[in-house]
């Protein structure tokens, strides 16, 4: 039951109970004045008739009721008289007060005294006075029911006016009843206005304050969430990358040995050879095919370390030297690339972010999605510098970055973000996956002057 209700419920409940205490003292006095009226009226025509008729009687039966219709009615009595057999000769007419009207049955017999008979006795004769209350008791009832009309009109009016009074007043109330439910629907930007009342002012403030100071604890908890779970992902990002790092260093040991080291003996076997005077076209063929071999397995190496070409030549020229080798391992498999960076002078980071997208791209497009086609495309333009890499293979599970496991990717998305830019995977418009890298203009280009290109040491000669 709401606020309102309960009020107008005690204010109706304590109107009626006051209008019914009214009711029945004025009952409780409406009764003693009509018993003492009825009383005292029939003990004074008891007495008047007493002496008249006696003085009467003595002329004879037909002088008392001569004497009795001129006389007429008298108020709260009737008026009976029998002769000396018990007949009736005469019977006081009824009341003009109110004529054809009496007060319910059981009201008379509340508010109405016992009845009271005096008779007055005579030779050939009797006269008998009864007390009547019916007018008297009308009277009455027709007060109670203007009484407890008004009673009930006062009810009705006082019961509209607490209802107004009440709904203006627990208005206040009602909105603050109304912010709690929206606080409680997870709604925590609710704000309540300044509330008439003092005591509903002083709850408005008091509630502004704790929603006020709720937001600052959620948000300090989504802060201290956020920072957690990035320092979790950095955590495994940091791992992930000590583990690459330890697996590259095991293979790379792992091919010198096999490679450079097979070779090297080899190489050794046949000097030696040679020293001891064994043909030698033969010998120095055997040394120029090793040196072919170590040649191709250092070129394979070398940019798995550090990519040179990205160093000498620039962004253009170690993407292309990407897309071959791509091709090279590869076969079947188609790779267009476009780079349009025009004017722009890429800084070192900013250049080798781009090109380890391209690298980590080109891998999970081609490990994870099975793509035969791929579009490889930089441009550069007032804002940035864009990096989009699409293919035709099974696309991305979901769009967006993935939060557990691909670490190349969120890797990429690191360093994007260390220079201001953002990395976007979804799928493409004709299916498969697009991966877009974008860095603003400002930490995309360098800020130094250019340096006079780098004159890479000339590579060993390979041997045919």
């Amino acid at each position: 039951m709401s606020l309102r209700a309960q009020i107008r419920l005690i204010v109706g409940a304590l109107t009626l109970l006051f209008a019914a205490a009214v009711v029945l003292l004025q009952w409780w006095g409406l009764r003693s004045a009509v018993n003492e009226e009825v009383v005292a009226a029939n003990r004074v025509a008891a007495q008047l008739l007493n002496r008249t008729a006696l003085r009467y009687a003595a002329q004879g039966t037909p002088a008392m009721l001569a004497y009795l219709q001129g006389m007429g009615r008298i108020r709260s009595n009737d008026l009976t008289l029998y002769d000396g057999d018990g007949s009736v000769l005469y019977r006081s007419p009824p009341s003009p007060y109110k004529a054809g009207r009496d007060a319910p049955p059981w009201f008379e017999r509340l508010i109405a005294p016992a009845p009271a008979l005096q008779a007055v006795s005579f030779p050939d004769g009797r006269l008998e006075v009864r007390a009547n209350a019916s007018r008297a008791t009308l009277d009455a009832w027709d007060y109670m029911l203007r009484l407890v009309g008004g009673a009930a009109a006062l009810l009705v009016v006082v019961n509209l006016l607490v209802d107004l009074l009440v709904r203006r007043t627990v208005r206040p109330l009602g909105r603050i009843v109304q912010a709690l439910q929206t606080l409680q629907r997870g709604h925590f930007d609710v704000e309540l206005p300044p509330l008439p009342g003092r005591e509903a002012g002083a709850i408005g403030e008091a509630f502004n304050r704790m929603v006020g100071e709720l937001r600052l604890r959620l948000e300090s908890e989504r802060r201290a969430q956020r920072a957690e779970t990035e320092l979790s992902d950095r955590r495994e990002l940091a791992r992930w990358v000590d583990r690459q790092v330890e697996d590259e260093r095991r293979r790379i040991a792992r091919e010198l040995h096999d490679e450079f080291g097979q070779s090297v003996t080899a190489m050794r076997s046949i000097a030696l050879a040679i020293e001891r005077g064994a043909a030698a076209p033969q010998a120095a063929r055997l040394i120029a095919d090793e040196a072919s071999r170590l040649y191709d397995a250092m070129h394979g190496i070398i940019p798995r370390l550090a990519p040179l070409v990205l160093d000498s030549f620039g962004l253009a020229e170690a993407l292309q030297d990407l897309a071959e080798r791509t091709r090279r391992a590869h076969a079947g498999v188609a790779l267009e690339l476009a780079v349009e960076l025009g004017a722009l002078r890429l800084a070192p980071e900013a250049a080798l972010a781009l090109y380890r997208a391209a690298q980590e791209g080109i891998t999970n497009a081609l490990k994870h999605g099975a793509a035969q086609h791929l579009l490889l495309r930089v441009a550069a333009d007032a804002d940035g510098v864009t990096l989009l890499l699409r293919d035709d293979g099974r696309g991305p599970p979901a769009a967006g970055l993935p939060h557990a496991g691909h670490y190349g990717l969120r890797w990429i998305a690191e360093r994007a973000e260390a220079l201001g830019g953002h990395v976007v995977l979804e799928a493409g418009a004709a299916g498969g996956a697009e991966l877009r890298l974008v860095l603003p203009r400002a930490a995309a280009e360098a800020s130094d002057p250019p340096l006079p290109p780098a004159v890479p040491a000339a590579p060993a000669p390979r041997p045919a």
